[in-house]
């Protein structure tokens, strides 16, 4: 007995990461044509989608569009594998003692909600490595900055600035500014050099194409940035999983009512009906996974946007110890949405749509397909 839960457990999990590979595989170009919309669009200049795979085609060919696909697919992997597993534990808790697993809609909708918050912290590193390399598809072979010299500037700078070499034009107009101040030091260069914002110049981080591997991403802006934009990616998440499981609960309960209209006798519990066509089902999740994105969409362009932000940790530190209050109102503060995005949060939604409810039906289809044939095999 327990050889054979075993054998089920790992067919299903087996099922159930293959359906998600297929799924990713499938959709991943025109998710990378949905970030570079809503990465690239501006207020006054709005992207079009032909006009992204154009670029991409020309700059990396037709293989850009599959740029940072490994890392979206262990992530989706992980994070739908926790987001199934969060929704299956509290749907037994909710339907604990019942004669029947009928489940109540609102009862899905907050165990949607609840596994769409876990799964966005799980799988937000991955998200980070895979926008960037979408990113970076597009963005052409740019040179990189030059790498700093030991003997330059002392090691705790070049910790902060990895890459980046002394302005020697910025600093001498910084020692032309400070020579009229009393100077209680002996040489003022040495003492510049301990600030990483006096190093550059400029003040302008690196491109996005430039810090888009794990090491570099670390490096350069710590390991907190592989959560960044955190607030935007949990309200996404967590409405994409309440709108995808409350409206596929609903789209299931209306299949099985029509149904059982034409069975004789009228069955009393939903678990008489017997199961449903896989291909109304997968049709089912697919329709969810459209909804659930369109609502959501707001706060994924958000999320994408924030992730292509370079933040130094120089910088982060100086706005701890300033105590930076974010701009815009509450409701934007406490989402994460930037004000500057209020005209962009619309970009790319028909993509994200095309994408989510394809790949919903995709793996469902694909899922039910594999357990009907390994398990009845």
């Amino acid at each position: 007995m327990e050889e054979l839960l075993n054998k089920t457990f790992a067919v299903h999990a087996a099922a159930a990461a293959a359906s998600v590979a297929v799924g990713t595989a499938m959709t991943y170009p025109l998710d990378t044509l949905k970030v570079l919309v809503q990465v690239g669009s501006t207020g006054k200049r709005p992207l079009a989608a032909a006009d992204v795979y154009h670029r991409v085609r020309v700059l990396s060919g037709y293989s850009g569009l599959y740029s940072g696909v490994g890392w979206l697919t262990l992530g989706r992997t992980l994070g739908l594998g926790v987001r199934f597993g969060v929704y299956e534990i509290l749907t037994a808790f909710y339907k604990d003692g019942r004669e029947d697993d009928h489940l109540l809609l609102s009862e899905a909708l907050l165990a949607g909600f609840a596994s769409g918050t876990v799964e966005s912290l799980i799988s937000s590193p991955f998200e980070m490595i895979k926008v960037r390399a979408q990113v970076a598809s597009a963005s052409g072979n740019m040179p990189l900055p030059p790498i700093v010299e030991k003997s330059a500037v002392p090691p705790l700078v070049s910790r902060l600035l990895p890459r980046y070499s002394l302005d020697m034009n910025a600093m001498s107009k910084s020692m032309g500014l400070l020579s009229t101040l009393t100077n209680r030091k002996g040489n003022i260069l040495d003492s510049l050099k301990e600030y990483a914002w006096m190093m550059t110049g400029s003040g302008k981080p690196p491109p996005v194409s430039n810090v888009r591997t794990l090491s570099e991403i670390v490096s350069l802006e710590g390991w907190t940035a592989l959560w960044r934009g955190y607030r935007s990616g949990i309200v996404r998440d967590s409405i994409f999983g309440g709108l995808f499981f409350g409206s596929w609960q609903f789209l299931h309960q209306v299949m099985i009512n029509w149904k059982a209209v034409n069975m004789d006798p009228m069955p009393r519990y939903d678990s008489e009906v017997g199961p449903l066509s896989p291909v109304a089902v997968s049709l089912s999740a697919g329709v969810s996974g459209a909804f659930a994105a369109a609502v959501s969409h707001g706060f994924d362009t958000t999320r994408s946007r924030s992730q292509c932000t370079i933040l130094p940790k120089y910088l982060s530190l100086e706005r701890k110890f300033l105590k930076w209050r974010k701009s815009g109102n509450r409701f934007e503060r406490l989402t994460g949405i930037h004000p500057a995005d209020r005209n962009l949060l619309l970009n790319g939604i028909g993509l994200r749509m095309a994408r989510s409810g394809f790949a919903s039906s995709v793996i469902v289809g694909s899922y039910y397909f594999t357990i009907n044939h390994l398990v009845s095999s």
